[in-house]
């Protein structure tokens, strides 16, 4: 029997289903940058709100696969689908290579090397390294994605690949969470010195969290280029790496109704008061502070009191 929460995801899913028959293109724009976000919010999430890694520099993971994307299809004149596996794989080898000698320090340690990694990302893509970046400008004129002739050029289009987008992270998060990875990932969250003792190797699965997280980033900012046919260096600054975080802190670790509703908070409710542009931060900034005053553990927490019995049977 499924319980509340799965009711509540299965609701929404349908909602955001039938979600273009209701909406203009504005709006429309807005749910398909909604699903986007949301996607790297859950690769977040896997590194902050289940490994335990304190990360600040997502940012640039995604912004990794969206310049892959733009490079390879501007500069090369591969195809959109052509560029998509590179746009995963990438990111992940960068994570390997910059993470791997850094996994062994802990709480704000990594979390000041990693916002370094973003800072260094973005300077990176100011400078034009090879030619390649565009510069502060970035790169403009990303084609459409196109199969058997077709193109999916229409907002709606855009909507519904980033909406299977979504559904595929969501596929991987519930088949992590009942894997031995997620089960070891769960131990190292809630204590790592005893998940130690029980034999999991922590730098292990801390890095396997950081590179699947950053493979995830990066098939979103593939979408991120696609949807809007251009990528600068500041869509992937550090602001954008610490909303990430916020928005796992906001709508609470691990929980996945909590991190859509963080990425609602974070991104949709601006937009619905851009209006009020010169208060709505202000505003913004406030209900924040209450939020973790009030909802220390977020909006919609994780509720770990009852562990399910898939989490008892250890990690081999």
């Amino acid at each position: 029997m499924m319980n509340k929460t799965s009711m509540i995801a299965i609701a929404l899913l349908v909602f955001m289903g039938f979600y273009p028959l209701f909406v203009d293109s504005a709006w429309l724009a807005v749910g398909t940058t909604f699903l986007v976000f949301s996607v790297v919010a859950f690769s977040q999430d896997i590194i902050l709100g289940r490994a335990g890694v304190f990360h600040m520099g997502h940012a640039m993971f995604f912004g990794l696969g969206a310049y892959t994307t733009a490079i390879l299809n501007v500069h090369f004149g591969l195809p959109i689908l052509a560029t998509w596996l590179p746009a995963v794989l990438v990111p992940m080898l960068v994570a390997f290579i910059l993470v791997f000698p850094i996994i062994h320090l802990r709480g704000d340690y990594l979390l000041v090397a990693t916002i370094g990694f973003n800072i260094i990302f973005i300077q990176v893509l100011q400078n034009d390294v090879f030619g390649l970046t565009g510069g502060p400008n970035g790169l403009f004129g990303i084609d459409v994605a196109r199969v058997l002739g077709f193109d999916f050029s229409s907002q709606t289009h855009m909507y519904y690949m980033a909406f299977i987008l979504l559904g595929i992270t969501l596929f991987i998060m519930r088949n992590l969470d009942r894997s031995k990875f997620g089960r070891a990932m769960f131990y190292i969250h809630k204590d790592e010195i005893a998940a130690q003792s029980m034999g999991i190797n922590v730098r292990y699965f801390k890095l396997y969290a950081f590179i699947l997280g950053a493979g995830i980033a990066g098939a979103a900012g593939s979408m991120f280029s696609v949807q809007y046919s251009a990528v600068s260096p500041e869509a992937f600054n550090v602001t954008q790496s610490i909303m990430f975080f916020t928005i796992v802190l906001v709508g609470g670790s691990a929980s996945l109704p909590g991190v859509l509703i963080g990425t609602f908070v974070m991104f949709v409710l601006p937009e619905m008061f851009r209006e009020f542009e010169t208060a709505r931060y202000l505003v913004f900034g406030i209900a924040m502070i209450l939020t973790m005053i009030l909802r220390p553990r977020g909006i919609w927490p994780v509720r770990f009191g009852n562990i399910p019995d898939f989490l008892k049977k250890g990690v081999k």
